[in-house]
């Protein structure tokens, strides 16, 4: 099996970068972590940051950049990304408020999200779209509106970063949804999950939950991803200990293998 990039989404352990963001980044690293994904920068420099990052031996890999950010402050949203070395900025939520109700809306989100990707690209950055779980309830032409965003913006500009746990959540099959984006799709959110008592999802760390995750990498890995990201959304351990269970299962049933 081809040898993925492991990498860690940050808003994971959004408790303890609050507290310390240098600190939790040594962590990381020392946990055997190859590469980190941000949700923000705990307020450090560019250079601060690229310099620590540079010690630690930790590859930024890019960032979760809320769709406000990039409305309003994309120069600097990308300069900061150059500046750290990361390649890629991705939409990674929206809000509420933001979400469209109906298939105009869609079309017109999809516009706004095109210029940005457009503007990324130009500038050197991969531009990518993280999915959770309302991207599949809306519709547009019949298909889902995560599908019809994909089929109406090129490829050319906007990749795939897909969250495994949302997609088998809503209840697709997630090795069929990796093949069918296989090419396209450089970031794979790796994540595990059960039914919470209240029907919604409960994340949990690797291999204690329903994700396939043997078949799931394998097929991340035949499609050309470059980097499976751990996120854990909530986390019932202490956030450390959970990223590194879940980094110990890769390590056993994964990294074993390549």
């Amino acid at each position: 099996m081809r040898k993925l990039g492991i990498g860690l989404q940050m808003y994971t352990l959004r408790d303890e970068t609050a507290k310390d963001f240098p600190g939790t980044l040594r962590k990381v690293a020392e946990l055997g972590y190859e590469g980190v994904e941000f949700a923000g920068y705990g307020g450090i420099p560019a250079e601060e940051m690229r310099d620590l990052l540079q010690e630690l031996g930790l590859q930024a890999i890019g960032s979760h950049v809320p769709l406000k950010n990039m409305q309003t402050q994309l120069a600097d949203e990308i300069a900061y990304l150059k500046t750290i070395g990361a390649k890629y900025m991705v939409c990674p939520y929206l809000m509420p408020e933001d979400r469209p109700d109906n298939e105009d809306g869609w079309k017109q989100l999809f516009a706004v999200l095109a210029e940005i990707a457009a503007e990324a690209t130009r500038n050197g950055l991969i531009f990518g779209y993280h999915n959770h779980d309302f991207e599949f309830a809306g519709k547009v032409g019949g298909e889902y509106a995560l599908d019809a965003m994909y089929a109406s913006i090129s490829e050319d500009i906007l990749k795939v970063e897909m969250d495994i746990g949302w997609v088998q959540f809503y209840g697709i099959e997630p090795v069929s949804y990796i093949n069918k984006y296989a090419g396209r799709l450089p970031l794979l959110h790796i994540k595990d999950f059960r039914i919470g008592e209240d029907q919604k999802i409960d994340t949990v760390e690797l291999g204690v939950g329903l994700i396939p995750l043997n078949d799931v990498i394998k097929a991340a890995a035949d499609g050309g991803t470059e980097w499976l990201i751990v996120e854990q959304d909530r986390c019932a351990k202490p956030s450390l200990e959970s990223v590194a269970i879940s980094m110990d299962w890769l390590k056993s049933n994964y990294l074993t293998l390549v």
